[in-house]
């Protein structure tokens, strides 16, 4: 779009707004904030109901004074059939998303929660509970589906990491505190809780509609206005909005030759987007982000937390202490991630922090099979720490950056395609790896299932250091130009890149 043509859009909204906005330079960040921490509250919400099992089920069991009243079968479906149910949401919240925008899905996803939550609380048998795990499966989904892209476009560069960083805290927050909740009171306060939490999401009602998503259906002027509304007019703000505004007029221009000149082609259209490396480029690396990260062990760790601290120190008190302090040391890790991403880049800290995790992975199993073969005697306090290193060291940066990465490195023209094939991918690997890992654990014992997640973790840990960029304070858009192909037209994103 030409600048005079882009002046004529926003000059209205600039003239009634002149004299405020020395008077409110706090607004756009207040107001940014005011969205993701709605995002904040309901990814929470998803951490109390993940955390929920490992407390829930040995109150349970311990109530009924059996342990048939908790099955093995029914306590791995507990623990893991929210991934299952999440994937049909897969599909049908990316479609709700770029055909009605980010508000109503958000709102859908809020009400579906809280209903679910309502059922958790009320619940009388487990059948109960395992159809409020089930009705999570869509906060699930919504996680890198929507809740990802909501703060991703609604953030500034300047605010969208530690935004990004923080949300992933505030779902080990939710985790931990239901893990807290559980072992000093009664299981159901954790549905009073999550029931109150998803309150506050419903304040959707009052967000502007995404610039973003705006901007793909062509409403320029009502893209300008909310953009202005959430980042103010500073330079870099201005020039965000002019690169989407042009990037998305020439993507329609073209959508729209294609229509009139090609429109029995849609398969080689699909060829073309597969082939395409600002398509297949982002889909690899947040592919193997995910991986290092659930073949880690650690989200297996934090879901059956009591049961491995039980086998190891043999003491069920010590289990519960152990557990809610590798919890906190979690809490910790995470806040330091945190903190250390304002300065330092996004590929050194997720480098860095998954190496001394997965050294902890191998120093664990080499300590336990030390152990088994009777060479050294077992310490459980020496048992709790080399885990809560182990924890500190994933929680500091592949535990808090995965949705980080991808949500910077996904193009927004292919934002529905990338993120369903990857959400589907995600939880149908962290439910299958939740699932599957009570039976390594028994197959494997404890040493040889953590000499496996290190191999594992390893494996992508290279491929990650081999292939992401760097993507710290940069726009999405000049992250997407970093995928192009040398050989395709740059066009208008080129032109302005080189102007910035």
């Amino acid at each position: 779009m030409e600048s005079d043509e882009f002046d004529r859009i926003t000059n209205n909204d600039k003239v009634e707004n002149t004299e405020n906005r020395a008077k409110h330079v706090s607004r756009p960040f207040l107001r940014q904030l005011f969205v993701s921490s709605g995002v904040w509250s309901i990814y929470f919400v998803l951490g109390l109901g993940f955390g929920a099992p490992t407390v829930m089920i040995p109150q349970i069991r311990r109530e009924a004074n059996s342990t048939d009243a908790v099955t093995e079968n029914m306590e791995s479906w507990l623990s893991s059939v929210h991934g299952y149910s999440a994937l049909p949401w897969v599909f049908i919240i990316p479609i709700l998303t770029r055909y009605v925008g980010r508000k109503l899905p958000f709102l859908l996803v809020c009400l579906n929660t809280l209903v679910g939550f309502i059922l958790f609380y009320f619940s009388t048998n487990t059948t109960h509970l395992l159809i409020s795990a089930i009705m999570l499966g869509m906060l699930l989904a919504s996680n890198m589906t929507l809740l990802v892209v909501i703060v991703t476009e609604y953030s500034s560069p300047r605010y969208r990491g530690i935004f990004m960083i923080f949300e992933s805290t505030l779902f080990f927050w939710g985790v931990w505190i239901a893990n807290a909740t559980g072992a000093f009171s009664h299981w159901k306060n954790i549905g009073i809780l999550a029931f109150v939490c998803s309150l506050y999401p419903l304040t959707v009602v009052f967000w502007p509609e995404s610039p973003y998503w705006l901007a793909m259906k062509g409403r320029f002027e009502e893209c300008a206005i909310s953009h202005h509304w959430l980042k103010g007019y500073d330079k870099d703000s201005e020039y965000e909005l002019e690169t989407l505004i042009d990037s998305q007029k020439a993507y329609l221009r073209m959508c729209a030759e294609r229509t009139r000149t090609d429109c029995r082609s849609r398969l080689k259209q699909v060829m073309e987007t597969i082939r395409t490396k600002a398509f297949y480029m982002p889909m690899f690396i947040s592919i193997s982000v995910m991986s290092m990260y659930h073949f880690s062990g650690k989200l297996v760790c934090s879901m059956y937390a009591v049961d491995l601290m039980q086998k190891i120190t043999g003491s069920e008190e010590t289990a519960n202490i152990g557990m809610l302090i590798m919890d906190s040391v979690t809490i910790i890790g995470m806040q330091v991630g945190c903190a250390l991403s304002k300065f330092l880049k996004r590929r050194t800290l997720l480098l860095s922090s998954a190496i001394m995790g997965i050294i902890f992975l191998f120093i664990i199993s080499i300590y336990l099979y030390l152990v088994k073969f009777s060479l050294i005697s077992e310490n459980k306090y020496l048992s709790i720490l080399l885990l809560t290193l182990f924890s500190v060291s994933i929680s500091i940066g592949p535990m808090i950056m995965p949705s980080t990465i991808f949500g910077e490195l996904i193009s927004l023209r292919y934002q529905t395609e990338c993120l369903l094939l990857l959400t589907l991918f995600s939880e149908f690997l962290m439910a299958t790896i939740l699932k599957v890992s009570p039976y390594i654990f028994r197959a494997l014992s404890l040493s040889g299932a953590f000499l496996f997640y290190g191999i594992s973790a390893s494996i992508f840990f290279f491929i990650v250091y081999k292939y992401l960029p760097e993507t710290k304070d940069k726009t999405l858009f000049e992250i997407e130009h970093f995928f192009k192909d040398p050989t395709e037209p740059n066009g208008a994103v080129q032109s302005l890149i080189k102007r910035k």
